[in-house]
């Protein structure tokens, strides 16, 4: 199957979802990414939280009344302990512009700071130093207060700053992680599917209005109501691609009854004609070439007739009476071909909705097909009950390829006793077509079996 494609690859909601889930996916990736690319290959994440609460315990800075810093506001002091139960590990100091300690933190990096006054020491920024052995982190904020220029530092070991980070901080930032990735995956997957569900639902409801337009349907126009405003151009073409092609039809259904209208009379003429020279072989050929011709243009114009579906007159039909009817018709015709033509019905049937007239030539059409094609001797049998009505034959029938062909216009089968155009069938077919029936022709050893189906029109 080269040219056969899954729905689903070409489905715009699966492409839309797949997009989305990728882009999930992506983004959570790159956030995993950023996030231990910071946090084990780079120093960047532990001193910018240094430089962070720095730039805190500088804005927090308290001053006496003779604007000497004194020590930090209620909610800096409420962790002062931080400073005395880890004060190797951590500290603060304060120094003037002139590089000398004003205020310091109990015993610790404060006792050990670099010498000051080195000018990077006092610039506001980042910078480390090692205690001990024990690398730390640094940062500087500058604080202005009644003109004078005030500087705050503060350290922390690297140590308690990747224990902190390894044991506290990393876990839960990961499961953080993975909840809001959890929570972006499903909650926004399960409202992504439920807008896209929305989003084409009239694209599905556009998509079954156009499978139900057919040539009997072209009056049919597509509906652009809630249609994504995206898609209203297509539908307009389509309309318009509708309009053309009914204007088409009904051109073309207009020439085939005006030439069969205007056929009719001079055929007849010409047959008024033939009729009034000397009997001979030649006037027989011709009046069998006429009546050959005027038959076609009957079924012509017939069949013009069938495929307009405001035609037909619509009523309760008992299909008993119409096949006896047409069995009775065509009796003679079966008589002399020596075929026996014969009707069955299963008892009581509910009405058809149907077109009396159209129903008795549709019948009328498969008898006459089946008594052509019955070897003599044989039996043509008609049977109705509820819903079907089927006629079979027990003549040669026709190949296995042909059963689909049958209905094709002026297809002619082998086996017939006259010169038929080929139409008969395909005038069933638009009939049955009209009243939404199905007409079928199936195989059978011998002959041939026509069934047509339809709807009995319920009891009120």
């Amino acid at each position: 199957m080269r040219y056969a494609n899954p729905m689903w690859v070409n489905s715009l909601g699966v492409k839309v979802l797949l997009a989305y889930v990728a882009g999930v996916a992506l983004s959570i990736g790159l956030l995993l990414a950023v996030f231990y690319l910071l946090t084990t290959r780079s120093d960047f994440l532990p001193s910018m939280s240094v430089a962070q609460r720095t730039e805190e315990l500088g804005e927090a800075l308290r001053f006496d009344s003779a604007g000497r810093p004194i020590g930090f506001l209620d909610s800096e002091d409420s962790h002062r302990w931080t400073y005395d139960s880890l004060r190797r590990e951590n500290g603060y100091r304060v120094l003037d512009a002139a590089g000398t300690v004003v205020l310091v933190s109990a015993a610790g990096p404060g006792t050990a700071w670099p010498a000051t006054p080195a000018t990077l020491r006092l610039a506001p920024g980042r910078f480390t130093f090692d205690l001990a052995g024990v690398p730390m982190y640094a940062g500087t904020a500058a604080v202005e207060h009644d003109g004078k220029r005030w500087f705050v530092q503060y350290a922390a070991s690297k140590r308690i700053i990747e224990l902190f980070q390894t044991v506290f901080a990393l876990p839960s930032m990961g499961a953080g992680i993975v909840l809001f990735s959890l929570v972006m995956l499903f909650v926004f997957g399960a409202c992504a599917l439920i807008t896209l569900r929305y989003t084409l639902r009239p694209l599905r409801e556009l998509s079954e209005s156009a499978a139900a337009i057919s040539p009997r349907a072209l009056h049919a126009r597509l509906q652009v109501k809630a249609v994504p405003a995206e898609i209203v151009p297509l539908v307009d073409s389509f309309n318009r691609v509708l309009e053309r092609l009914e204007q088409g039809y009904r051109v073309q259904q207009g020439f085939l009854s005006t030439a069969a209208h205007e056929l009719k009379t001079p055929l007849a003429l010409i047959r008024a004609q033939t009729e009034l020279t000397e009997k001979g072989r030649e006037r027989d050929c011709l009046l069998s070439d006429i009546q050959h011709m005027t038959r076609q243009v009957q079924q012509l114009l017939l069949l013009a007739e069938t495929s307009e579906v405001q035609n037909y007159i619509f009523a309760a039909v008992d299909p008993r009476d119409v096949g006896a009817e047409a069995v009775g018709y065509l009796q003679r015709m079966a008589e002399a071909a020596n075929v026996q033509l014969t009707l069955h019905d299963n008892g009581p049937v509910a009405p058809w909705r149907a077109d009396r007239a159209a129903l008795f030539t549709l019948l009328k059409n498969l008898l006459e097909n089946a008594i052509q094609h019955a070897p003599e001797g044989t039996g043509v049998c008609v049977t109705i009950d509820a819903g079907t009505l089927t006629v079979r034959d027990r003549g040669p029938g026709v190949a296995l390829e042909h059963v689909a062909l049958m209905f094709e216009r002026f297809w002619r089968g082998a086996h017939r006793r006259d010169h038929g155009a080929g139409l008969g069938l395909a005038i069933c077919q638009e009939i049955a077509r009209a009243h939404g029936w199905t007409l079928a022709a199936q195989r059978m050893e011998p002959g041939l079996l026509f069934s047509l189906t339809a709807r009995p029109t319920p009891h009120r």
